[in-house]
């Protein structure tokens, strides 16, 4: 069973990630893989901020009907 990983957590990642790559020393190959890593996570956390305003929006259209 895999745990769902927090944006916060993805974000932290990220800039591991970055750090990584801010290293002079990194190979060309090591830094496409950490690259397309930190793609995914931000991609994964961008699908959470949209869902988050989605049901944000959800609730104000309640919250507006009651």
């Amino acid at each position: 069973m895999s745990e769902e990983i927090s944006f916060e957590n993805r974000l932290k990642n990220a800039k591991v990630i970055l750090e990584k790559l801010s290293d002079p020393g990194i190979t060309l190959k090591d830094a496409m893989k950490e690259y397309k890593k930190s793609i995914s996570i931000l991609n994964e956390a961008t699908k959470m901020i949209e869902d988050a305003k989605l049901e944000y929006e959800q609730l104000q259209i309640g919250k507006e009907s009651v």
